[in-house]
């Protein structure tokens, strides 16, 4: 069975793998940056020590929420619980509350500004990030 064909069906399913799959993209930029800062103070890496570093290292610590947070979409799409539009907009106002880069907000907020601000990718992934959500507001005029 692929991801998100789970048992329970529901119209909240499609919305949380678009979801989903945005928020792989934000993570994947996010490590990216990371990686490259990483590699200019310390030297290159393969993936094998790339992978420490992330699950290890203080540097990749902030993007642990992100993971955990895709994993409990994961959890959901492969369940056998019917999925409804409330709960996918629950999921969705979760991640534009994480999603919003603020100078003064807790640590992820903080250092997904701080990202936006030096790496153009961060920003074209929010950008898409940021459909997601308005899609699910139901405002196409966002999308």
């Amino acid at each position: 069975m692929a991801l998100g064909e789970g048992k329970g069906g529901g119209a909240g399913r499609e919305p949380l793998i678009a979801l989903r799959q945005a928020l792989l993209r934000v993570h994947k930029a996010l490590l990216e940056m990371e990686r490259r800062d990483y590699e200019k103070e310390h030297g290159r890496v393969n993936a094998g020590e790339l992978f420490r570093l992330v699950v290890d290292h203080e540097q990749f610590a902030w993007l642990h929420g992100i993971s955990e947070f895709v994993v409990r979409i994961d959890e959901l799409l492969d369940g056998e619980v019917f999925l409804g539009e409330a709960e996918a907009k629950g999921f969705v106002a979760m991640a534009a509350k994480m999603f919003t880069p603020t100078e003064t907000g807790d640590t992820l907020q903080r250092k997904y500004y701080a990202a936006m601000q030096r790496d153009a990718a961060v920003v074209l992934e929010h950008a898409e990030l940021a459909r997601e959500f308005a899609k699910a507001e139901g405002n196409p005029e966002k999308e």
